[in-house]
């Protein structure tokens, strides 16, 4: 077919639509698509805490918030919700959507919580699907400087010697310092009478007073005392030596063979949360809980900043919650 040039425009603009509407199409459809499918995270996101601010938990928390928040790109918010065991705090967290929009933190007390309350009103291991571990930290045995006793061997001995006559330590029954010397006993073979406080500052005026001969307790709740030299630390509690303790001996090295108790912190999402977005929660905390600056605003606090796998952190709460079950029942603890 021949065209003369009258011909040639109107053939010039069919095939010039032809050649661009496909291309318009798509360009107008990808928007659209993406829109669809928008990058998690596109909004703030809450994490919800068992324990009130101020304290270990809570500042650590919030350390990593800020640090994850920046990582991704939006904000963490803290809430904090105390109270029935962490169940007020894990409700809040389960009543949300499970999106990966709200996450909650769960320790090694609620693996205690679980086999000690009549009524949790949550499974953690069924409920939740596990993150990365936040942090870790060992509790120490301590005792009055100047006093009696050199190292953990002393105390065995003078226990064993005259069962039931010294006293240890803790914060109120049920904790995991409380529960920590209850595993001493059972797993040394001494026996001793376990005295519970309401609170660490009052075990510190019982021990300087001569009331107790040791108390267990956390090395961020001691550290004042035995940084003045007050008190003087005789063991940890962890399988292997604290690296920020590494001069002080396990209670294992000092021969009780079978005791290991370490305190964990942890971050979970409510079941159903997408595989995706867990596992880019996981990779970013990876990558905070590594940094330098956070490695030592943690030390600081007393606490070792560690992350872990799903599954790692997973399987250490099925496995807690056995272990302490199993203290609770030999030490004849009362459900609550």
């Amino acid at each position: 077919m021949v065209f003369n040039k009258a011909h040639r425009p109107g053939l010039f603009r069919r095939t010039l639509l032809t050649a661009i509407l496909p291309a318009l199409v798509f360009a107008t459809a990808t928007p659209t698509a993406s829109w669809a499918q928008e990058e998690y995270p596109t909004r703030e996101i809450t994490l919800v805490l068992p324990f009130g601010p101020g304290g270990i938990a809570d500042i650590t928390s919030r350390v990593v918030a800020d640090a994850l928040g920046k990582k991704l790109g939006k904000q963490i918010v803290i809430m904090n919700q105390p109270g029935a065991a962490g169940s007020v705090a894990a409700r809040a967290a389960l009543n949300a959507p499970a999106d990966g929009y709200t996450l909650a933190l769960l320790s090694n007390g609620t693996a205690i919580s679980v086999p000690l309350f009549e009524s949790l009103q949550f499974d953690p291991v069924k409920d939740f699907v596990p993150v990365s571990s936040l942090a870790y930290f060992d509790f120490v045995f301590v005792t009055k400087a100047g006093g009696k006793f050199k190292s953990l061997g002393d105390v065995l001995q003078a226990a064993k010697a005259e069962p039931g006559a010294l006293n240890v330590g803790t914060i109120t029954v049920g904790s995991s310092q409380n529960l920590a010397a209850e595993l001493f006993m059972s797993t040394s073979g001494a026996e001793f009478t376990i005295v519970p406080y309401k609170a660490t500052p009052d075990l510190l005026v019982a021990l300087l007073g001569g009331e107790l001969d040791v108390i267990i307790d956390s090395q961020t709740a001691l550290k004042a005392s035995l940084e003045q030299g007050q008190a003087l630390a005789l063991a940890s509690s962890g399988p292997t030596r604290s690296k920020l303790l590494p001069d002080l001996a396990t209670a294992q090295e000092q021969g009780v063979a079978e005791f290991d108790v370490t305190s964990w912190n942890a971050i979970f999402a409510p079941a159903g949360t997408p595989q995706d977005v867990v596992d880019k929660l996981n990779a970013a905390l990876v990558d905070v809980l590594a940094d330098p600056e956070i490695q030592k605003r943690f030390a600081e606090l007393g606490v070792e900043a560690r992350s872990s796998t799903p599954q790692e952190i997973g399987d250490r709460l099925a496995s807690d919650i056995n272990k302490w079950a199993d203290v609770i029942d030999k030490a004849g603890i009362p459900k609550q």
